[in-house]
């Protein structure tokens, strides 16, 4: 897989089986607001965006009228500061590229409303 031309096309970084993938400080439980407990929650004293079938819980998507699908972050404007750290096209970035691209491809192959 080549670099993608926009977050929106890959979302990798978004994808992981762990439960505490992600996690939430103190200021990000603030900014995530009112809702936060529907996007975050505790494992032992500290806290993770949830996950969903293999990704976290705040990724969405839909398909693109030539059936291409497009990935957008639901709490965008609220994510975790370390979201908000992760540049596009950083070494982080790349490394999570080169290393979890499969899982995408596989997610998308296994959903029925993106099976090919």
């Amino acid at each position: 897989m080549g670099f993608p031309e926009n977050c929106q096309a890959c979302a990798v970084c978004c994808f992981s089986m762990l439960a505490t993938y992600v996690p939430v400080t103190g200021r990000d439980w603030s900014r995530l607001g009112p809702g936060a407990e529907d996007e975050a929650h505790f494992v032992g004293n500290r806290v993770y965006m949830k996950m969903r079938d293999g990704h976290c819980g705040a990724l969405g998507w839909r398909l693109t009228a030539d059936g291409v699908p497009k990935f957008f972050c639901t709490v965008y404007e609220r994510r975790p500061q370390l979201c908000r750290d992760l540049a596009r096209g950083s070494p982080l970035c790349r490394g999570e590229l080169a290393t979890k691209a499969d899982r995408v491809a596989a997610w998308l192959r296994n959903n029925p409303a993106t099976a090919r």
